[in-house]
């Protein structure tokens, strides 16, 4: 409870002060005017003596109880003409469990320029300020997760200290672990042993009140006291979604959505722009893109009667296209910083991941055109295989596969296969969309003396080649679905198709290039490499996703393997933070819980997680409306400090209890005075 009084009128409180002292002084100074009497004696008349004595001009003032009654009745009086006040808080009970939210929301800086969790935390601190001699409190910090940060003491050094301790997160809020750990942790005080069941203690939950929680598993059996944090009015746009993907049509192609949301009273128009690798992409002739949001906070017949009005219509939403061959990182922000009350929200990134070293396998039976073309592609180590020796132990650990000639009987579960096909003896897998035509009696039909017709001239794969000499003695007939893509189209059929199906990409030529002029063309290696490219950046179509705020990524043992399987720790280092990570002997491991928003780094650099993406993407957390019901408990008394705080105005408690006892004693003294 803060008494320290300030003052609303000072100034004509001092100037009625400066007027009426003296003049009360003044008239104890005053010589009477009496009327002469012819007495037979003065004995009887002593008192009346005194009262001249006093009266005479230029005697000290002597002690007189009126004088000092009045001048007392007089201070206060003046004291309460300057109108002094207070803020008054209710102090802490005897047992007190301070719950102090620091989640995203809390770094909201809608506090005069401060954040929630530093007024949480003041507040905080004051109410440690009220505790009695006896009373114990303890301190518990969540967000969606809880921790004890100071178990019960009376030491209120302590407590302060916790509470100073509490740092911000990124993370989300969640209040059902808090509740039950202040619940757990209240029944075993030491200090304050319960009398009886109904014996309840206090819960001070700091909070703006933005849970994800469902109201009904809040289940609360003790008294909770809603310290609401936060203000109405605070401005906040956020990003809320973001999605990256690549173009299945153009794998090198990167597309990236984003939607933004307004939290704010007013609409708004934000400019957002884009980076790659930090440095910021240009669009159209200009660096931004602009986006026009209402507020979230309005409903439809609000948005309809803005529209009515000549009201611009919203856009939410922005869509960029990128062409990336190599890894980056992709930072989607929005620039209207400026009474922006939350920063967590501002900025999503996205990890694209680097292009991989392709693990390729040839199927083979002997093909001395298709051997040297893959051989001088630059792979690492492609190996050739036997049909039989596929057989037996159908390989998984390959990106790319290619069957010359021959069909498989078993496909790994994922990857990209190539089918250069054999003419009348052609087969393909039967999970496949593509099917090669068989006539009535069940025989392959095939295509003798094939030109070219036409071919996709802007696909990846396909892209600058020249295609029109080509000439295939000998091909397949294709059945091609609609959504199976035709890259080269035949005079009489379809030669090149690609087909995607779940976690498979298939290519499919539909000759033997043994069957065709093609091995003595340039075209032939460059499609090769071309097709590499295409299916090393297609094998893995979704960019990595990113990471809550407080998530902790799972590393596989493989990964490891791959990097170096000696090693027993590495270094993570983020936003605000650098630490080593003991790796355990065997299993996967996890990486610490990842708290702020950023991009993390792992070094070295372990594959599939050189860099992790962290991001908010929360419209509950960019909400800052602050809640107006206790989370958990409706019935709950619910404290908030406001612009204009709640004051209590001391004046009439002046008069009430001071000046009014005090006339009465005046009164008292000075009848009894003129009765003696």
């Amino acid at each position: 409870m803060s008494w320290f009084p300030h003052f609303l009128n000072p100034i004509p409180a001092l100037i009625a002060a400066a007027l009426a002292i003296p003049a009360l002084v003044i008239l104890y100074f005053l010589k009477l005017r009496r009327q002469p009497i012819d007495v037979p004696s003065t004995l009887l008349w002593r008192k009346a003596i005194d009262d001249l004595q006093v009266n005479a001009p230029f005697q000290r003032l002597r002690r007189n109880l009126l004088l000092f009654l009045q001048l007392q009745l007089l201070l206060l009086l003046l004291l309460a003409l300057s109108r002094p006040v207070t803020n008054y808080r209710p102090g802490a009970g005897k047992a007190t469990v301070f719950l102090i939210d620091r989640s995203a929301s809390m770094s909201a800086r809608d506090i005069d320029g401060h954040s929630r969790l530093d007024e949480a935390k003041r507040r905080a601190r004051e109410l440690v300020g009220s505790m009695g001699r006896h009373a114990t409190a303890m301190v518990i910090a969540f967000d969606d997760s809880a921790r004890t940060v100071q178990t019960w003491t009376s030491d209120a050094g302590a407590l302060r200290n916790a509470i100073d301790s509490i740092t911000p997160s990124d993370r989300r809020s969640r209040l059902k672990l808090a509740y039950q750990l202040a619940e757990g942790q209240g029944n075993f005080n030491p200090d304050q042993p319960r009398v009886s069941e109904l014996e309840r203690f206090d819960i001070r939950l700091f909070s703006d009140g933005r849970v994800l929680d469902d109201p009904a598993e809040l289940s609360l059996h003790e008294n909770l006291i809603f310290e609401k944090i936060g203000t109405d009015t605070a401005r906040n746009v956020g990003i809320v979604a973001l999605n990256a993907r690549r173009n299945y049509e153009r794998p090198t192609e990167v597309q990236v959505f984003a939607r933004l949301a307004n939290y704010g009273p007013d609409p708004v128009e934000v400019p957002v722009q884009l980076s790659v690798d930090g440095e910021v992409v240009g669009m159209q002739g200009s660096q931004t893109r602009n986006v026009f949001l209402l507020p979230e906070r309005w409903d439809s017949d609000k948005r309809d009667a803005y529209q009515k009005q000549g009201g611009r219509a919203p856009v939410d939403s922005v869509e960029f296209k990128l062409d990336l061959t190599s890894s980056a990182v992709i930072k989607l922000q929005q620039m209207l910083t400026e009474g922006d009350m939350l920063a967590a929200d501002d900025v999503a990134q996205v990890v694209v991941p680097p292009p991989k070293t392709l693990a390729v396998c040839l199927v083979t039976e002997g093909n001395y055109f298709l051997e040297r073309a893959i051989n001088s592609l630059g792979l690492q180590k492609p190996v050739v295989m036997a049909p039989g020796a596929y057989e037996k132990a159908p390989p998984t650990e390959f990106d790319v596969i290619l069957f010359d000639r021959y069909t498989p009987k078993k496909l790994p579960p994922a990857g990209s296969f190539v089918y250069f096909l054999d003419g009348p003896r052609a087969e393909l897998p039967a999970e496949l969309k593509v099917k090669v035509a068989k006539d009535a009696k069940g025989q392959t039909v095939t295509l003798k003396d094939v030109g070219v017709l036409d071919w996709k001239r802007d696909h990846p794969i396909l892209h600058e080649l020249a295609m029109s000499k080509l000439y295939v003695a000998e091909a397949a007939k294709l059945d091609v679905p609609d959504d199976v893509q035709v890259l080269l189209d035949g005079l009489k059929g379809p030669l090149i198709v690609l087909d995607r199906e779940k976690k498979g990409t298939h290519l499919v030529i539909a000759f033997d290039v043994l069957q065709s002029n093609w091995p003595l063309k340039v075209s032939f290696p460059m499609f090769l490499q071309n097709a590499m490219q295409y299916l090393a950046v297609g094998s893995d179509m979704d960019v990595r996703h990113s990471y809550q705020p407080g998530e902790a990524p799972v590393i596989p043992r493989s990964n490891l393997q791959k990097l170096d399987p000696s090693l027993t720790s590495i270094q993570l280092n983020g936003p605000s933070m650098a630490m080593d990570v003991p790796i355990p002997a065997t299993g996967d491991f996890a990486l610490p819980p990842l708290e702020r928003v950023g991009v993390y780094t792992t070094k070295p650099a372990i594959p599939q997680f050189e860099q992790i993406a962290v991001n908010l993407l929360d419209p509950n957390e960019s909400n800052l409306v602050p809640s107006d019901a206790p989370p958990g408990d409706a019935n709950a008394a619910v404290e908030e400090v406001k612009d204009t705080r709640a004051r209590l105005e001391l004046w009439w408690w002046i008069a009430l209890c001071g000046a009014l006892p005090l006339l009465f004693i005046e009164w008292f003294v000075y009848t009894r005075r003129v009765h003696l």
